[in-house]
């Protein structure tokens, strides 16, 4: 059996993180498998539906690279086949109109639930034979013995009686299907064979297979996923920072990054933690999925992303770095390597973001100095420092090729000082903290002329304090 599964957003808005982990799950078991991927909009939901949310999804997939096999569904063009096996139903007696007002319904279940019964339709018009109306929907008729018994990857054996379940609405007043029966629909004629999904759906699942049964179609397998939680426990949500696949993006989180995180959301393969999607995809099945609940760490994100980084080619990081100083609005001059920089800050940030905000005081002027830091490097023996390794770097001709770590050596040996009292005011007049790369290599990034602007400045900055 050729293996094929779907992921099918409803499009009321981004692609979050455990939508995407469902994609990811379902994309990777069809791959291992040598089966297909499918993607599919249940859009039925016309109030809430939105394009943009329709190009967020595409957007969220195809930044993770989660391609799919076949033209892209949506069920809000499928509706004169929802109606057929709607027909169906309702000429085999498997379905029928009800007119139960909203009150009505709303009364029985407040008494069943003050009875401490489970809340459900009573089957009041259940074999009253009903005309349509434009007040009627449509409910199916479940069996009221019996059993449904399957199979879940995740979970195990699960079985539910039927006469726990209700006759469920398979469609609307306004003929719209609900999503109980438009799903089952779609999965028989796309042939999918294997839902992965959330396990909010469990519930869902039972009543799905009578009406597959019904229906005469195929009942695929099931693995229902658990959910996502936060640091703190409750189920991930915006409060707990990003969710949206594209947030990560913005957040200067590699693609292949987010997609190694979210696979260990729920998965492993003994103590391996990164994995390439090759990897990926000839180790996923379903039975390294765990039952319980995962909790999503930022902490351990950002370690797999800077591993990736520090993987990652420079020329690509440069290119991200680019893109986010223009975000910022943050102009850089042709003269500024920013493949120095990511090559100078990549293994100490775990986003573009930090890469940015590392690198900043190289690309744009200094607005002052680390307070704490200049009290100890900004005393008045830094004037002579700061002028004697001035005039050394005014005597060089090729800059790319000086030894600027030797440089300052000489003036050390020259002033027959220590280190620090040459090397710490130069690093604050070159970037205005107190720590950060070595002297010789941020030179080399600022160049000959910004080097000696920001030491001149600073040299004048310590002989105005002093005056």
């Amino acid at each position: 059996m050729k293996v094929i599964t779907r992921f099918a957003p409803s499009p009321t808005g981004y692609l979050h993180v455990g939508g995407a982990r469902t994609a990811l799950f379902s994309y990777l078991y069809a791959r291992h498998h040598g089966g297909q991927f499918e993607l599919r909009i249940e859009d039925t939901d016309t109030e809430r539906s939105t394009q943009a949310s329709v190009d967020a999804i595409f957007e969220g997939m195809n930044w993770l690279g989660l391609e799919h096999d076949s033209e892209v569904k949506y069920q809000s063009k499928n509706l004169v086949r929802y109606h057929e096996k709607m027909d169906q139903l309702l000429s085999n007696g498997q379905a029928y109109y009800c007119d139960c007002s909203k009150e009505r319904i709303d009364k029985i279940r407040e008494q069943q639930m003050k009875d401490g019964e489970k809340p459900r339709y009573d089957g009041k018009c259940r074999d009253l034979g009903l005309e349509k109306t434009d007040q009627t929907i449509i409910r199916f008729k479940t069996p009221q013995t019996g059993e449904v018994k399957f199979k879940d990857h995740v979970r195990g054996e699960i079985t539910v009686a039927n006469n726990e379940l209700d006759d469920l609405v398979i469609a609307r007043a306004d003929g719209m299907p609900t999503y109980n029966f438009s799903v089952v629909i779609d999965d028989a004629d796309m042939g999918i064979t294997h839902v992965i999904r959330g396990d909010d759906h469990i519930n869902n699942t039972p009543r799905q297979i009578n009406i597959y049964q019904a229906l005469g179609e195929t009942v695929p397998e099931f693995a229902h996923v658990p959910m996502i939680l936060g640091d703190d426990g409750a189920r991930l949500s915006k409060r707990h920072g990003a969710v949206s696949v594209m947030q990560y993006a913005e957040d200067g989180y590699l693609p292949e990054a987010v997609l190694n995180y979210l696979v260990r959301l729920g998965w492993s393969n003994g103590d391996q933690e990164l994995f390439s999607k090759a990897e990926m995809i000839e180790l996923f099945d379903l039975s390294g999925v765990n039952k319980a609940p995962s909790a999503f760490n930022t902490t351990k994100l950002n370690w797999i992303n800077q591993q990736y980084m520090q993987q990652a080619d420079t020329a690509r990081l440069a290119d991200l770095l680019g893109q986010r100083l223009a975000a910022l609005n943050i102009e850089t001059s042709d003269s500024v390597d920013l493949s120095a920089i990511v090559d100078m800050f990549k293994e100490r940030a775990h986003t573009i973001n930090e890469l940015a905000e590392l690198g900043l005081f190289l690309l744009q002027p200094l607005s002052g100095y680390d307070e704490k830091a200049e009290k100890k490097a900004f005393k008045e023996s830094a004037i002579e420092s700061l002028e004697a390794v001035i005039a050394k770097c005014q005597t060089i001709t090729d800059w790319a090729g000086a030894d600027l770590h030797q440089l300052i050596a000489d003036v050390v040996e020259a002033l027959e000082v220590g280190f620090g009292k040459v090397g710490m005011p130069v690093r604050l007049a070159l970037s205005g903290q107190a720590q950060g790369p070595a002297n010789d290599v941020i030179m080399q990034v600022l160049g000959q002329q910004e080097s000696i602007h920001r030491l001149t400045q600073a040299l004048n900055h310590v002989k105005q304090k002093y005056s």
